[in-house]
């Protein structure tokens, strides 16, 4: 695996968007507004504060004015306005990383839709045929319920994909509305920690098959790896009840980070005769602090490998599947790698489970 990245077949990520909804909330004011919530069920409100606060996150932009959220009592009343919005923030990411790679709505064969804050049959990427004027003939995979995991996910499937059709051009959307699907009836602590944890916002990658991209810059996706952890079934993800979507979240995360993570990525990188100080750009998904300082300690990396990561989760929070997508945005925006670097994308989620993609510049 030493060749050169421009002899390389594999496919190559072209563009990374990103885009946040307009509404911005301080967490200061998102306290305060679940604290008015919260109060009159004799809730414990320091306990609120403090968790909030250990998230490390300043504030989180939401899809709607953060006034408008006690008037959505329903599910259907809060999944229909993740329709809304999931298209609008949908459709103009799209347009945004396509006009960044110099391609139009009918240059793409194949969409990957992701996402586990709402539904809708047909599907988000279905009802964006039209609106951007997508070819008949597109192939579309929807794909639910893979949660944090799944822009990694995502940009392995995609990058599979093209690895059979050379030829043609794909895209991974991710759009995640976290805000939409808080259980205000929910006192649990994992309820809470979410509340103060997750954000909204979507994401758009462009790839290209090897035939299809020539020498265009950017990282190509060497090869992907997905791990499923037996028996782990609690440990992230929804109950669904009468009200919508309810999470599960362990407190155990960090701990089987710290357990598999480093056996899981020594053996990715030992096929393809690389090891841990081979790899010069990390890119993990923002699960929260202890997530990224367990990322950190299992391998051994420096205090700056993580940077990108842990600034996104400072200034959005956890945007579930497009987190690890803004995080790669951002490094490839910085400039940083060069031809010949290899990175580590890397995310966990429901499963629970994770996935790895080996990236060379």
């Amino acid at each position: 695996m030493n060749s050169a990245p421009g002899q390389d077949s594999s496919p190559v990520i072209r563009a990374v968007e990103r885009l946040l909804p307009p509404h911005y909330a301080h967490q200061e004011q998102i306290i305060g507004a679940l604290r008015d919530m919260w109060a009159t069920r004799h809730f414990n409100i320091e306990r609120l504060e403090e968790l909030h606060r250990s998230v490390r996150v300043d504030g989180r932009f939401l899809a709607l004015p953060i006034e408008k959220y006690p008037s959505l009592v329903t599910f259907q009343q809060r999944n229909d306005a993740w329709i809304q919005v999931a298209l609008e923030l949908g459709e103009q990411v799209v347009r945004q990383a396509l006009d960044r790679t110099g391609l139009t709505p009918r240059d793409v064969d194949h969409i990957f839709f992701v996402t586990v804050t709402g539904i809708a049959t047909p599907s988000i990427d279905a009802r964006l045929m039209n609106r951007l004027g997508m070819r008949p003939d597109m192939k579309r995979t929807p794909i639910f319920g893979l949660g944090c995991v799944a822009g990694a996910a995502g940009t392995a499937r995609a990058s599979d994909y093209l690895r059979a059709w050379k030829g043609q051009t794909a895209l991974l959307l991710a759009v995640e509305l976290c805000s939409l699907t808080l259980q205000r009836e929910d006192l649990s602590i994992p309820n809470i920690i979410a509340s103060g944890l997750f954000g909204d916002g979507a994401a758009c990658v462009v790839l290209q098959g090897a035939e299809r991209s020539g020498a265009a810059a950017g990282p190509r996706v060497v090869a992907t790896r997905s791990v499923l952890y037996p028996d782990t079934e609690r440990i992230m993800g929804w109950d669904v009840v009468d009200s919508g979507f309810k999470v599960v979240l362990s407190a155990k995360v960090p701990q089987l980070v710290r357990e598999f993570i480093r056996r899981d990525v020594d053996g990715f990188l030992a096929e393809h005769g690389l090891t841990l100080k081979d790899v010069k750009h990390w890119v993990a998904h923002t699960g929260g602090p202890k997530v990224l300082q367990a990322f950190e300690e299992a391998l051994e990396l420096t205090p700056d490998s993580l940077a990108h990561s842990w600034a996104s989760l400072r200034e959005v929070g956890n945007l579930s599947s497009a987190s690890v997508l803004f995080v790669l945005g951002d490094m490839l925006e910085s400039g940083r790698a060069q031809p010949g670097d290899w990175g580590v994308l890397m995310a966990m989620g429901p499963g629970f489970c994770a996935e790895l993609v080996l990236l060379r510049w």
